[in-house]
């Protein structure tokens, strides 16, 4: 991680959505900076705290429990912090399809409370998660932050409207915020819904890969990098009220992903598409390529791992957590 002059020390920070697959690693490289960190997680009767339970850092974290959309329980823990991180959203695709007033309550209602808590505590800056999804399918390579916003799903709509609550709340109110906009992360603790643990535990468990759609292309970002574009948001005072993207500037097909996986564990398979799997027709994003110049202006940030570098990661830690996954069902 690239060192900065500024005092993460001297800070007290909050991650929303802190027990996920991206939240638990910007939590972990937080602690690593020195910033005291206070971690939201979503409360569970059995009082678990996501991928923070297994966290070497654990003990350094303080950990509320919650809903986001608890309005209440967001401005406690809002409370006496500096920096808010907010990652905290229903993420799944598939599921909106199926849920989708669980997302406007989650992903806008949510937002929305985490902003109304920061303007009323006067923290000194929001970062905010957007993704590449609110763009849909490119009407032009590679993405800059002009691209229109097209919600082809009710998750990408959902994400779309807070985005602009946020947008609202820095105009309105000069409330300093950053938005984020990663492409597709991937990396250790990813979970099964994602298309490259998909793919990496059923070439570790079967002879054939399948998934659905093989043609669109994804720009692919490793998790460390993604989580350290976070921080050189919440670190740069060029980035207030502007929303950056987080991407590689690289494609590459699905169909060629899996080919590309399968190469990397020496594993000889075939790759086919299943009916399932396939999202509706006009709701695909069919292309997503960052342009990255504006994080490499505002943030100082680029991607560190390559994709073969990332995937290699990735694959020994599946292969090391193999029995968290199951490879033999369609997780939504």
């Amino acid at each position: 991680m690239a060192k900065s002059d500024f005092d993460w020390q001297s800070k007290k920070v909050l991650v929303t959505g802190a027990g996920g697959f991206i939240g638990s690693h910007l939590t972990e490289q937080l602690v690593a900076l020195g910033a005291q960190t206070r971690a939201f997680v979503r409360y569970t009767s059995r009082g678990t705290w996501g991928w923070l339970d297994t966290s070497p850092y654990k003990a350094d974290v303080e950990v509320i429990t919650g809903d986001i959309a608890d309005r209440d329980r967001v401005r406690q823990a809002v409370e006496g912090v500096d920096v808010v991180f907010h990652l905290a959203a229903l993420i799944g695709i598939p599921y909106s399809y199926h849920a989708p007033r669980s997302y406007v309550r989650t992903n806008i209602e949510g937002s929305l409370n985490v902003l109304q808590a920061a303007l009323e505590t006067g923290v000194e800056r929001v970062v905010h998660t957007s993704t590449s999804e609110v763009y849909g399918s490119a009407q032009y390579v590679p993405i800059d932050e002009r691209h229109p916003l097209q919600g082809q799903s009710p998750y990408s709509a959902t994400k779309i409207g807070a985005d602009k609550l946020v947008e609202s709340f820095h105009l309105s109110f000069e409330l300093p915020v950053v938005t984020v906009r990663p492409f597709n992360t991937y990396g250790p603790r990813q979970s099964a819904r994602a298309v490259i643990p998909t793919i990496i535990t059923q070439c570790m468990t079967r002879a054939g890969i399948v998934l659905g759609n093989l043609t669109p292309t994804r720009d692919f970002n490793y998790v460390a990098d993604t989580a350290y574009g976070f921080i050189c948001a919440a670190q740069s005072e060029k980035a207030i009220g502007y929303t950056v993207n987080l991407g590689t500037g690289k494609e590459i097909s699905i169909g060629d992903l899996a080919r590309k996986i399968a190469g990397l564990m020496n594993h000889e398979v075939t790759v086919q598409s299943e009916t399932e799997r396939i999202r509706p027709a006009d709701s695909e994003v069919n292309r997503l390529c960052a342009a990255n110049q504006l994080a490499k202006e505002l943030l100082d940030w680029e991607p560190r791992h390559t994709l073969d570098e990332g995937l290699q990661l990735t694959i020994d830690w599946i292969g090391e957590h193999l029995e968290d996954y199951r490879p033999d069902i369609y997780s939504i």
